[in-house]
């Protein structure tokens, strides 16, 4: 399953929505949770957090949150074409092999972390 953080633009849930993942978006169904909160739901659903907030790292990283897996997407809005590829190939590849891991998406550059 793939979560939606809340600051996830509509743009990209349809578009991932429609290529027939299972999706649960934030601001749909829980809106104002804490992001600990965010990160527990993706772990409960053993699904893959996808959110453009930075503060995850922090989470992941300096807290040592694990058993969840996070794809930050860093871009210019409203450029979605620039990484919308990237994204749609990160999905498949981590459905293929799904290892936690923190995935940061930008115009030029994929970076996978394991954690």
């Amino acid at each position: 399953m793939i979560i939606f953080d809340e600051n996830v633009e509509v743009y990209w849930i349809e578009l991932i929505k429609n290529r027939g993942y299972e999706t649960f978006s934030v601001t749909e169904h829980s809106p104002g949770i804490s992001d600990k909160e965010v990160l527990e739901l993706a772990r409960m659903h053993k699904g893959i957090l996808i959110t453009e907030d930075k503060d995850f790292g922090e989470l992941v990283f300096s807290y040592g949150i694990q058993g969840v897996s996070v794809m930050l997407m860093r871009y210019d809005q409203p450029q979605y074409e620039t990484i919308e590829n990237h994204v749609l190939q990160c999905l498949e590849d981590y459905f293929k092999n799904p290892d936690t891991c923190f995935i940061t998406i930008s115009r030029n550059k994929i970076r996978i972390r394991r954690i």
